[in-house]
């Protein structure tokens, strides 16, 4: 007696079609998993014989085998269970029609026959469907996140009964319809930078920051607002397109933390503590899962007391925020997942918090001074677009009734900003000025001869890397972009200075 049927494997966010063989043959009862298969799979066996066992049905006696083909392929994850437990009672004769083979079967089984919900079931369904397939067998627990997808008959079910009663015609189960909308509603947000008493080269920088995609480091003394500052960055950023949030959701899913929700329209904004390990940021495990950089996408990864994170985290910091993924390798292949976003950093100057203030004394010794500060190595360092140096706010502004710039202003401008830029790369495959590198640079980048002479005085001055000249250029094409110019003026190259010029005073003393 055989059975064959479709189910699907995640590598990264990438869904790949795996066929379930269940062979049951007379003999010495057996029950053996090939293919590949990992831990969690094979103890699959002692959940699928209970489940079937207490859903009413007779396990078989005899001979069982599965097969998990590809065979090259290594087998993770419980949510082969159900498309195991289905294969054999189909070869047992429990299915009374043959279960067609454009099927697929997704979810993990309790011991008592309930479908437990499973990770990953929003990449899984989807890039099932673009390889054909329409209909889906899964946890009533992931109904919500596989609504979300177009084209496509969703059957969520409680139990294992609920679905041989449906294959033999006896009790269908109600397909849910697909409830996405592609026009999100804006999110909300219980703080804005209105909230930030003066401060308005601060804010300007964020701004900055937030049409452009530019990574943002700010440095102060404690009670300045760079947490404060950084922690609305959100709040000014474009809303997601519905592209942005699928990513987004596709990830959540996959990391297992997407829970009751359906589409994530938030753009993410990830804390780290300090004490974060290099897995826990980059991603990681026996069963590879996105880490805090992937979590970011399409977002934000705040960092706060940046030195006070361990070196080697920092370092494995720098690959992403170039690249814009994460490929994590393992003995049985590699899972990339994508990891574009706005990396915010907050630090004090030193330990004592007060190197270089006017407010009060510094108590650190120069040694100490230039051991905090070089936790951050020149070349993390050199990623950041905008080095922002954060005072302490003058009294007169905290006791001012002065109406201050709210997020909604300022979100409207980074707004303006990034439509200049979607019609300006529609045909390039970048979405930001960030994103501008090598041929495209020099394709959108135009100076005039008097502000190339600027920028080499500044090169040399300051001893820039030739990233940290890109990174000029590129802010001082969002500024231009802030201000709705068409062409970068002296005004644009010599804001986007200031942003740079902070070195000498901390790292090159």
């Amino acid at each position: 007696m055989y059975s064959k049927l479709i189910t699907s494997m995640l590598i990264g966010l990438d869904g790949y079609k795996i066929e379930v063989e269940a062979d049951i043959a007379r003999g010495m009862p057996s029950f053996n998993i090939v293919g590949l298969p990992d831990a969690s799979i094979k103890e699959s066996k002692e959940r699928v014989k209970s489940a079937i066992s207490n859903s009413g049905y007779s396990f078989p006696l005899g001979r069982i085998t599965i097969n998990l083909a590809p065979a090259a392929l290594k087998k993770e994850g419980s949510h082969l269970d159900l498309s195991i437990a289905m294969s054999i009672l189909e070869a047992n004769g429990v299915t009374i029609r043959k279960i067609p083979e454009e099927l697929i079967f997704i979810g993990e089984l309790a011991l008592d026959g309930r479908l437990m919900p499973v990770e990953g079931v929003l990449p899984m369904i989807i890039s099932m469907r673009d390889l054909g397939f329409k209909d889906f067998f899964i946890p009533i627990d992931n109904s919500k996140e596989a609504s979300l997808v177009s084209d496509v008959n969703i059957y969520p079910a409680k139990t294992l009964i609920e679905i041989v009663q449906h294959i033999n015609g006896e009790k269908l189960i109600n397909k849910i319809e697909s409830s996405f909308d592609i026009n999100l509603k804006s999110p909300t947000y219980d703080v804005d930078y209105k909230d930030i008493k003066g401060q308005e080269s601060m804010k300007r920088a964020f701004e900055v920051a937030a049409a452009g995609g530019h990574n943002i480091l700010v440095i102060g003394p404690p009670g300045s607002g760079k947490t404060m500052a950084a922690r609305r960055l959100p709040t000014i950023l474009p809303d997601m397109t519905f592209e942005e949030a699928i990513e987004c959701t596709k990830i959540y899913s996959v990391a297992g933390k997407l829970g009751t929700d359906g589409l994530i329209i938030h753009r993410p904004f990830r804390s780290p503590h300090h004490t974060a390990s290099e897995a826990s940021l980059i991603g990681g495990g026996r069963i590879p899962k996105p880490g805090e950089v992937s979590l970011a996408h399409n977002g934000i990864l705040f960092l706060d007391e940046l030195p006070e994170f361990s070196k080697s985290v920092l370092e494995v910091l720098r690959q992403p925020m170039e690249d814009g993924e994460v490929l994590i390798s393992r003995v049985n292949g590699q899972s990339v997942y994508p990891s574009k976003f706005i990396t915010v950093v907050c630090m004090n100057p030193c330990k004592c918090g007060y190197f270089g203030s006017q407010v009060r004394e510094c108590t650190c010794s120069t040694s100490q001074i230039n051991n905090y500060l070089s936790k951050i190595s020149g070349p993390l360092l050199d990623r950041f677009d905008i080095h922002l140096e954060a005072n302490p706010v003058d009294i007169k502004n905290l006791q001012s009734g002065a109406n201050e710039r709210s997020s909604k202003d300022m979100k409207e401008a980074v707004s303006k900003a990034r439509d200049l830029q979607a019609k300006r790369y529609k045909d390039d495959g970048i979405r930001v000025n960030d994103e501008l590198s090598g041929s495209l640079l020099k394709k959108y980048i135009k100076i005039s001869l008097e502000d190339e002479k600027i920028l080499k005085m500044a090169y040399e001055k300051y001893n820039f890397s030739a990233r940290s000249y890109n990174k000029i250029l590129k802010l001082s094409r969002t500024i231009a972009d802030l201000d709705g110019e068409n062409n970068i003026k002296t005004s644009h190259i010599l804001e986007a200075l200031r942003y740079r010029a902070l070195d000498d005073k901390y790292w090159r003393r």
